[in-house]
C-alpha cells in the first residue's frame, strides 16, 4: 500500500506516523511506501525512513496537488489545513489551503482516474465547527451544517466536494468530524480552541495558563489518542456502510471549562490548578459560543470509532504520552 499524508508535521499528523512506526499493520495492510507532505519538512521516524519521501509543498498551489497524487498513492489523509482563528483572521488564506487545497487534491485523484483506472482511500479530517447556532442538547447525527465561522465554512463545503466526488466514484472518501483535540503538546497554535490545552498542558508543568471564556462554557473533546485511532479506523472501515452520506461525526466527550479545571485538580492538585489566570477575551468568547457543545455520535460508534469517556482520562494520555519523566 502507498501512503499519502498531508498535514504530516502538525500534532496528528505526527503521532498518526508515530503510531504506524509503532503498528506497521495499522492500516490493515503492509505500507510499502509513504509520502509526508507538509509546509515544512516533516519529521520521519527512524523505523520508516527507509519506505518514507517528504515533501515540503503549499497546497493553494494546484501543481503541487498534482504533483502529490502523481504517486497515485492508495490511502490518502487529508490533515493540512489552516486553524479555525487563522481562517477568521486570514480570510484569503483560509479558502485558498481549507477549501482550493483539498479541491485540488479531488481533481487531482478524478484526472489520474481518467489515465488509468484509479480510486484511492481518501480520509479527510473535517470538524464539529460544520455546524452552528441554534443547537439542540445533544446533536444528533441528522442535524443540518450551518457554520458560523470562515473554517467551519470551509470544511462543510469540502465535506459535500467528498461525498459527491465518492458518490461519482473517483475517490472512497470518508470525511470524520473531529471534536478539538486536547490536550495538544506543543506550543500554543492560532486555533481559537488552543485555551481548551492551554489551560491544562502549562499547569501540568509548572507554568501560567490564561482562560479568555467563563468556566461554564461546555465544548466537545478527543484526545489526540483518539484522534489517531479515529485516523487509523477510517483507513479500513468497509465504507460501504456509510452508503451516500460519507461524512461522520467523531465520538467524544462534552465538559465544561470547570469541569476540566476540575479534573485537572484531581489529576494533578490543586497546584496546578491555581496557575490559571483569568482573562476574558471579548472575541474569543464570540467565536466559541457559536460552537457545538454536545453530540449523539450513534453512527460512529456504531461502526467501532472510540474515545474518552472522562477528562481525568484525557489528562492522564497527556501524563502518560508527553510528560514522562517530567517534573513541574
Amino acid at each position: 500500500m502507498r501512503v499519502l499524508v498531508t498535514g504530516a508535521a502538525g500534532m496528528v499528523g505526527q503521532k498518526l506516523v508515530a503510531r504506524l512506526a509503532e503498528s506497521p499493520a495499522l492500516f490493515g495492510t503492509e505500507v510499502e511506501s509513504l509520502t509526508l507532505a507538509d509546509v515544512i519538512e516533516p519529521p520521519v521516524p527512524a523505523p520508516l525512513q527507509a519506505i518514507s519521501t517528504t515533501r515540503t509543498v503549499d497546497l493553494a498551489r494546484q501543481e503541487d496537488a498534482v504533483s502529490l497524487i502523481a504517486g497515485r498513492p492508495d490511502l490518502v489523509f487529508h490533515l493540512a489545513a489552516i486553524v479555525s482563528g487563522e481562517a477568521e483572521v486570514e480570510f484569503d488564506k483560509g479558502y485558498a489551503i481549507n477549501m482550493d487545497g483539498t479541491r485540488y487534491l479531488f481533481e487531482a485523484i478524478r484526472s489520474e482516474a481518467a489515465r488509468e483506472p484509479y480510486c484511492p482511500r481518501f480520509v479527510f479530517a473535517s470538524s464539529i465547527a460544520v455546524f452552528g447556532e441554534p443547537f439542540p442538547d445533544r446533536i444528533g447525527d441528522d442535524f443540518f451544517t450551518t457554520p458560523l465561522t470562515s473554517y467551519g465554512t470551509q470544511k462543510a463545503i469540502c465535506e459535500l466536494l467528498l461525498a459527491d466526488y465518492s458518490r461519482k466514484g473517483f475517490l472512497d472518501g470518508i470525511g470524520i468530524r473531529l471534536p478539538t483535540i486536547c490536550i495538544r503538546p506543543g506550543k500554543p497554535n492560532k486555533a481559537a480552541s488552543g485555551f481548551f490545552s492551554n489551560i491544562l498542558r502549562e499547569p501540568l508543568v509548572g507554568e501560567e495558563a490564561f482562560l479568555p471564556v467563563e468556566e461554564d462554557v461546555r465544548h466537545w473533546f478527543a484526545s489526540p489518542r483518539a484522534a489517531v485511532g479515529f485516523c487509523a479506523h477510517a483507513a479500513c472501515l468497509d465504507t460501504s456502510q456509510l452508503g451516500p452520506r460519507r461524512n461522520l461525526t467523531m465520538p467524544g466527550l462534552s465538559a465544561l471549562v470547570g469541569e476540566q479545571i476540575e479534573a485537572l485538580r484531581r489529576v494533578a492538585g490543586a497546584k496546578a490548578a491555581n496557575l490559571i489566570r483569568r482573562e476574558p477575551d471579548p472575541d474569543i468568547r464570540r467565536i466559541v459560543s457559536g460552537w457545538p457543545r454536545n453530540f449523539d455520535a450513534q453512527r460512529a460508534l456504531a461502526l467501532g470509532f472510540e474515545a474518552e469517556a472522562s477528562f481525568d482520562d484525557i489528562i492522564k494520555i497527556h501524563i502518560e504520552d508527553e510528560l514522562e519523566g517530567v517534573t513541574p
